[in-house]
């Protein structure tokens, strides 16, 4: 008995010695939105499906793709402008699913009279260059036949800034008379009385702006079983924030904005946003034609069709695994 109590001692020392499999490593660039919450939420629950999550949140998208085109950065959720523009510039990624849509909507102060965003013209108009708003601004103004630039002589001055916190700022300081902005951003700006919407810009071609999780090529083609735990974490992640909207709001309030959001805004900010799965046909295309329109991007290549660089079969797999619509 003894010998046997000895001999089952020390296999146990033995396995405990005996490193566990290594979780694979993926590295994520991200934003601090309200819609962009059941990305942070992979990291939560990532280990269930072998991986370890390394978020690392960028001020705007257009800052993730310099990363990424370094191999610092492995899948990435931004806004569908940033990631054609780093695809048209020659980053290696592919656009694997749509996390979120919404999210925009341009204020003004609420001094001036202005009622539709046919009354900018002649107004000082700011946003975040790079960024959806960005784009989704440019097409609503041209929508009403208004010319626009950064310097006086156009019907509408533009004023970009580096960050959406700023953009707040501006508005409350009343630097400028109207932003486009983001959320939660939009929403603190109306409840602390800095700004009123003016209108939810999907009202043109464009239409509801749709946010795309990328991955790069590299992990896509090379790591194909990493890459499918991702698409299945992803598709986790999201139908347990849509199956369950105060676990949603918890954790985006607690842990993405420790606390510096209140309950109020962040469900006033998510109605004008969804988190989801999908990317519509057609979406990211439209996308790059109206940035090539505007000058947008400064692409050398911009994407001539989705079907080059969408590709939703792991996602699909994903969600047939795991009985989602």
């Amino acid at each position: 008995m003894l010998k046997r109590a000895l001999a089952c001692a020390a296999l146990f020392a033995l396995a405990a010695t005996v490193p566990a499999r290594a979780q694979d490593v993926v590295r994520l660039g991200n934003l601090k939105f309200a819609h962009y919450g059941a990305i942070s939420y992979m990291k939560e629950i990532a280990p269930k499906f072998g991986l370890k999550i390394d978020e690392r949140q960028f001020a705007k998208g257009a800052d993730i793709y310099p990363a990424m085109a370094v191999d610092q950065i492995d899948i990435a959720a931004s806004g569908g402008d940033g990631a054609v523009a780093a695809r048209g510039n020659g980053v290696k990624l592919l656009v694997v699913a749509g996390f979120a849509n919404g999210g925009v909507r341009i204020l003004k102060r609420p001094d001036l009279p202005a009622k539709t965003a046919a009354d900018l013209k002649g107004l000082k108009v700011a946003t975040v260059r790079g960024g959806t708003q960005d784009l989704m601004l440019l097409a609503e103004l041209d929508k009403h036949g208004m010319t626009w630039s950064e310097r006086p002589g156009k019907d509408v001055q533009l004023t970009y800034f580096n960050n959406y916190a700023d953009l707040n700022q501006a508005l409350a300081q009343k630097y400028v008379d109207v932003i486009c902005q983001s959320e939660p951003q939009s929403t603190q700006a109306i409840s602390a009385g800095w700004g009123v919407e003016l209108v939810k810009p999907y009202d043109t071609p464009i239409g509801i702006p749709y946010r795309p999780l990328v991955m790069t090529e590299k992990m896509y083609n090379e790591k194909p079983e990493v890459a499918a735990k991702v698409l299945k974490l992803f598709v986790a992640a999201t139908k347990a924030f849509i199956d369950d909207p105060a676990l949603a709001e918890k954790y985006v309030r607690e842990q993405v904005f420790k606390g510096q959001l209140s309950s109020q805004d962040f469900r006033d900010g998510m109605a004008n946003a969804s988190y989801t799965y999908d990317m519509p046909a057609g979406h990211m295309q439209t996308t790059s034609d109206y940035m090539v329109k505007y000058g947008l991007g400064k692409m050398v290549s911009p994407p001539k069709s989705d079907a080059e660089w969408v590709k939703t079969d792991l996602l699909d797999k994903a969600k047939a695994e795991l009985k989602t619509n």
